[in-house]
């Protein structure tokens, strides 16, 4: 029994990591590749059923990829556009749940307001690595991609007080709004503080004891777990635990890791990500075979056509809260025009389209119980569910292939001070470098050639970005960086293939010739970032 399951397992890990490549292949987006290889091996008739639990999404995937999620989002970043980010997070939570409830009402017989408030709060959050990853590769303004993170950070916590009201609305058949309120502000910053509390605790121990890059790896790979499941203890929010606590940790990595702890928690992570986010979409497309099965006692093609009438009310809802919501700020408060930059339609219609749904949708409509409390079953459990994995097929699919088309149709770029913002760097680094050889070692630079060659090499890496900085043709300045990029590059690769020959040769230490193979990796890893 446990050689099957072990055996299923790695077999999930290895078709997640080909489809990957066959995604990349295509230039589609891995989470569609995946989930639509999910429906398809769960049409083959030998293979044997796999039940996503809920509790695994929760328990097992959820915390380690938010805690990813919030890691690479840059707090500067996500505080300054606070604003739009809560205005999609929060409002946009309650006005999807809300306007799913009254248009699900509506059309499904017997289907009572608390019903549609627990549809509505399940498929309200769009999926954090669904969007990222179809914007992956595709140069679109900052701006934008940390928008649409900074909602996906904090849109499952909303989402999941939402669903949790309604869920107990369901049981209770009462609904207090003041209780209400005050259960979500309880919940939310319940679940911050937990999460604030145990990143400092973390930062005490990476900061203040002798650890090493592994023992640092392992903490990093606990720590979100430690996060969510003492939030959830206390009846906290975990969601917002794990994001609070990431987001602070990330902020402070630089005081708390070497470098070699950087480098490999980073490889780690990195590996653990792809695999984790990868069986999770795989694993929505083999629930199929049981969602379909769950519907028997309805009509399929009408439940089809609800499905489907909700996916899109769903889509045209984040449509008409987006647009008034990225304007209407702006005309009542000054503040918010002095300190943001007026966003074209055409960015607003971006954030607006990536509203692709994903795996905490399909985990929370899955953690919804059989039976009510006097034993009866669930009312409309298995229309629930098999409405959810439509909206989450539906959106990925419509949105998620689409998504690159209407980027490259609106014709959105980059911002261009990228390059701009790098030469400032690297010119202000030198110039520190500069400062302090001249100011401790001016004696060796005088009398020995090695300092004095390595004082000139930052003494031409900051002429050579000030002259690029001040040079008024910045289309040709641009211009000049990417060949030289590729001149860089090619001397990494020269160098490599020399170093295949010396390992051939048996004539030096394969330790030292790994080191230096280590060197050229790091070097040519910062030249393509």
């Amino acid at each position: 029994m446990f050689e099957s399951q072990l055996v299923l397992i790695i077999s999930l890990l290895f078709g997640t990591s080909m489809l990957s490549l066959l995604s990349e292949k295509l230039r589609i987006s891995y989470p569609i590749i995946l989930v639509i290889a999910g429906l398809g091996i769960s049409l083959i008739p030998a293979m044997p059923r796999i039940n996503l639990s809920p509790d695994i999404v929760f328990i097992i995937f959820l915390p380690p990829l938010l805690y990813s999620a919030a890691w690479h989002t840059s707090w500067k970043d996500f505080w300054n556009n606070r604003w739009p980010i809560s205005m999609l997070a929060l409002g946009l939570v309650i006005f999807t749940a809300t306007g799913v409830a009254f248009v699900s009402n509506a059309i499904i017989p017997d289907f009572s307001l608390a019903f549609g408030f627990l549809l509505g709060g399940i498929i309200s959050p769009p999926d954090a690595v669904a969007a990222t990853s179809v914007l992956q590769g595709i140069r679109i303004p900052k701006r934008i991609v940390t928008i649409l993170e900074g909602e996906s950070l904090v849109n499952d916590a909303s989402s999941l007080i939402v669903f949790r009201f309604a869920l107990a609305t369901v049981f209770t058949g009462t609904f207090t709004l003041w209780k209400a309120e005050t259960d979500f502000l309880l919940v939310s910053g319940g679940g911050i503080l937990v999460g604030l509390a145990i990143a400092h605790i973390v930062y005490a121990v990476h900061r203040f004891l002798p650890t090493t890059p592994s023992v640092d790896t392992a903490i990093s790979l606990i720590s979100p777990y430690l996060m969510y499941l003492i939030a959830e203890h206390f009846e906290t929010s975990g969601v917002l635990s794990v994001v609070s606590g990431g987001l602070f940790l990330s902020f402070r990595s630089q005081d708390i890791y070497s470098y070699n702890s950087r480098l490999q928690v980073q490889s780690v992570w990195d590996t653990l990500v792809f695999l984790l986010n990868g069986v999770v979409f795989i694993l929505i497309g083999l629930q199929l075979p049981d969602i379909v099965k769950g519907i028997g006692s309805y009509y399929l093609p009408e439940v089809i056509g609800y499905s489907v009438i909700i996916s899109l009310v769903t889509i045209f809802i984040r449509i008409l809260w987006v647009f008034p919501g990225a304007y209407i700020p702006r005309l009542l408060s000054k503040k918010i025009r002095q300190r943001e930059t007026k966003p074209g339609w055409k960015q607003v219609f971006i954030v607006a389209w990536s509203g692709m749904r994903g795996v905490v949708s399909l985990a929370s409509a899955l953690s919804i119980p059989l039976t009510l409390t006097d034993g009866s079953g669930f009312p409309h459990r298995d229309l629930i569910l098999f409405i959810t994995f439509v909206v989450i097929l539906f959106t990925l699919v419509l949105q998620g292939l689409t998504l690159p088309f209407v980027i490259r149709l609106l014709n959105i770029k980059a911002e261009d001070n990228e390059q701009e913002q790098e030469l400032g760097i690297q010119y202000q680094i030198s110039n520190a470098a500069l400062g302090f050889i001249d100011a401790e070692y001016t004696e060796e630079v005088n009398n020995i050639e090695a300092f004095a060659q390595m004082r000139a090499r930052y003494s031409r890496l900051a002429e050579s970005a000030d002259k690029k900085l001040e040079a008024e043709a910045k289309e040709k300045m641009f211009g000049f960086i990417p060949a030289y990029r590729k001149f860089l590059l090619q001397l990494v690769h020269v160098q490599r293939d020399e170093l295949k020959k010396m390992r051939t040769e048996a004539k030096y230490s394969d330790e030292l010739l790994r080191r230096k193979e280590r060197e050229l990796d790091l070097e040519e890893a910062r030249l393509r970032k």
